[in-house]
């Protein structure tokens, strides 16, 4: 996924200001959730990580997601309003998508930054695994947005361009 993302911020970075700092806190999240998971390069001695950490990420979890559902999203979708019918009809079918992918993730966020003792902690594998695929099929889902909303602001580049070259 951290391949994925790259290839997103390559793509679309630099274009727009909310959307860099949005995939900014894509990449702190996903790094986060490795060091949490013991991916490589942040494997572990331990067999699991401590409560405090687990809330850390739990944290980073609802503010990306609130960043995309009270900021991002209405930014794309009246970017991408204005770039025509075939766009909204898009994007009408992919808000509906991502929010599904929501109740699963702070699902995860409510369990284990509300959670008294470690013993939570003992279906965190099993938890991070269902965490990821949800997260995966969300960001496959925000990426279609993004291409809607480079498209958009391509094709506005290429007509203002235009426009002052007559």
């Amino acid at each position: 996924m951290l391949t994925k993302l790259e290839i997103a911020e390559k793509e679309w970075g630099g274009a727009d200001k909310l959307i860099d700092q949005w995939l900014g806190h894509r990449r702190n999240l996903l790094v986060s959730y490795c060091k949490l998971a013991g991916c490589a390069p942040y494997q572990s001695k331990s067999c699991l990580p401590n409560l405090p950490q687990v809330n850390q990420f739990c944290a980073l979890i609802v503010d990306y997601v609130s960043e995309g559902h009270f900021d991002v999203y209405s930014h794309m979708v009246s970017a991408c309003e204005q770039h025509g019918q075939q766009s909204r009809d898009l994007v009408s079918k992919l808000l509906p998508q991502i929010h599904k992918t929501t109740d699963d993730i702070l699902d995860f966020s409510d369990k284990y930054a509300e959670a008294e003792d470690d013993t939570v902690l003992f279906s965190l594998d099993k938890d991070l695994a269902n965490l990821i695929h949800a997260l995966e099929t969300r960001f496959g889902f925000e990426d279609q947005l993004l291409e809607i909303l480079y498209l958009y602001v391509s094709a506005t580049k290429e007509t203002e361009s235009d426009s002052l070259a007559q």
